[in-house]
């Protein structure tokens, strides 16, 4: 691997992959997919840095932060890193924004935890060849 490479699977990871949310009970296809930035992104970058920003600004005199507010930030966070998506809802397209996209990730545990997974796997961003 050359210098070039790793600019390159870095690029890759900005652009973004999709994903196919699973039933967590059947495995198989919702119907909703997600385009999400790899672990290496620029965009995942801005979004720890965001997180980091968010957990100071809601952090007491101590420096404590209630969990509840921490969950806030860290659903935010990973909703930032995905950059598209198909989903519907009675039949329609939901809108693309960040609001929708929160609301997905707060709908179920595990569909946030297969999104997160999905993000941290640099293995997935990897173009084959």
């Amino acid at each position: 691997m050359q210098l070039d490479d790793i600019r390159a699977f870095s690029a890759d990871q900005d652009r973004g992959a999709w994903f196919d949310i699973l039933d967590p009970v059947t495995g198989q296809q919702t119907g909703i997919r997600v385009k999400v930035a790899g672990p290496d992104s620029e965009v995942q970058n801005r979004a720890r840095l965001r997180l980091a920003d968010d957990l100071t600004e809601v952090a007491d005199a101590e420096g404590r932060v209630t969990a509840e507010a921490r969950e806030r930030a860290r659903i935010d966070s990973l909703a930032r890193c995905i950059l598209a998506w198909e989903i519907s809802e009675d039949g329609e397209p939901v809108p693309f924004t960040h609001g929708n996209v929160v609301r997905l990730l707060k709908a179920a545990a595990w569909v946030q935890a297969q999104v997160d997974g999905f993000a941290s796997d640099r293995a997935a961003f990897r173009r084959a060849g």
